[in-house]
């Protein structure tokens, strides 16, 4: 990566989520700014505090913490008047009147060409230019795939999911009218009937949330999975076993109604599709706790990305390779670490450029507010994560 000489403006990213996250940072250097990274208002607020060059706040409105991105946004306007804001949701549309004066809106799942041609609007051309190295085209290794342009799919992707959303809208409001006639039909009265439909409304409000944030999800997937693969063949494998790990964790979300899973459950869980029946490869050592759902479903995406580079790599690639992951609680300090380290593969070699699958695991010890350290030692891949008991243990 390179940069002109003249200053490239910086844009703070605000965003919860972890693969919408990298999402809009890929946006945000393709329009040609530097992204800089926040995972909810307060550390925003940190970051603004800190600097002084940032020229435009790229904020998702739904966030925990202690205030939302509207109000973050509002917050931002009236302590730094001279930076540009754009609002993003995907339940959410505050009208003109909610907004900071002159800021903009846009729903997920978001719109790629329209993202890049706003903030060059209100930012500027953009100076930052994406460079390949020599590095960069060396394939082989582990999280060190070949990358080389899809822009072409990536666009019907885009223009499969927003047709399918639009799909999926149109069967939530059916699913409201045929409720309404069900309760009709099962001759509930009017004061039973109206906290009937005040449930089914409330219940397909989260529905219709769910479906939106995971449309953008599927968005984001598809268009990281694309946006490194030396072919169409090799992103689609990457976007399928990408989709299918956040099914999986979908899956066992739904085994506990959404509420907490367990650790061991969710690793297992992850690991599975890649053992071998009757001979086990991986080797679990820990203590089980309640994970939140948010945990559930970051962890299912990076072991899918460490199983996926291991069997193609790594221990995994060859018969007498095994995995060990362990953790321990230190209750004094209340962190967790979590380690996994390989055994018994092929002498290992250190990328020659930082993929996809390494940004997502750095991403998720952000999320929660930890460290993620990656060891590229001879004898075996070791990847750690340390994180705050509190951001990753459901509550009692």
């Amino acid at each position: 990566m390179s940069t002109d000489p003249i200053q490239v403006p910086n844009v703070l990213v605000v965003e919860d989520e972890m693969i919408l996250r990298m999402r809009a940072v890929d946006i945000v250097e393709d329009a040609g700014f530097c992204p800089i990274e926040a995972i909810n208002a307060d550390e925003a607020i940190s970051v603004l505090e800190s600097r002084s060059d940032i020229s435009l706040l790229l904020t998702d409105i739904q966030m925990p913490g202690s205030i939302d991105g509207l109000k973050l946004a509002h917050a931002v306007h009236e302590r730094w008047p001279s930076i540009k804001i754009i609002l993003v949701s995907g339940q959410v549309k505050p009208s003109e009147a909610e907004r900071p004066e002159n800021s903009r809106f846009f729903g997920k799942p978001l719109g790629v060409e329209q993202m890049i041609t706003e903030l060059k609007t209100m930012v500027g051309a953009g100076a930052l230019r994406i460079i390949p190295t020599a590095g960069d085209w060396t394939s082989g290794g582990p999280f060190g795939a070949a990358p080389t342009a899809a822009s072409s799919s990536q666009s019907e992707q885009e223009a499969s999911l927003s047709a399918e959303n639009d799909t999926l809208r149109l069967l939530l409001e059916q699913a409201e009218i045929d409720a309404r006639a069900l309760i009709v039909q099962a001759g509930i009265d009017d004061e039973q009937r109206s906290a009937a439909e005040k449930l089914q409304k409330l219940i397909l409000g989260e529905l219709h949330h769910r479906v939106k944030n995971t449309l953008a999800m599927v968005s984001a997937i598809a268009s990281q999975s694309f946006r490194g693969a030396p072919s169409i063949e090799h992103g689609q494998k990457a976007m399928e076993g990408r989709l299918l790990a956040l099914g999986r964790a979908h899956d066992l979300l739904m085994q506990v109604s959404w509420a907490d899973a367990s650790l061991t459950h969710t690793l297992s869980s992850a690991t599975e599709p890649y053992d071998s029946p009757g001979d086990r490869r991986f080797h679990f050592n820990g203590p089980d706790i309640r994970i939140t759902s948010v945990a559930v479903i970051a962890l299912a995406m990076t072991f899918n990305e460490l199983c996926t580079n291991t069997t193609k790599f790594g221990a995994l690639s060859v018969p007498k390779g095994r995995v060990e992951i362990s953790w321990a609680i230190d209750e004094l300090k209340q962190r967790l670490r979590l380690v996994w380290t390989e055994r018994g593969g092929p002498p290992v070699e250190p990328p020659t450029r930082r993929s996809y699958g390494t940004r997502m695991m750095g991403s998720l010890g952000q999320q929660l507010t930890g460290q993620v350290s990656l060891a590229y030692e001879r004898g075996g891949f070791v990847y750690a994560l340390e994180v705050p008991l509190g951001s990753i243990a459901a509550a009692a």
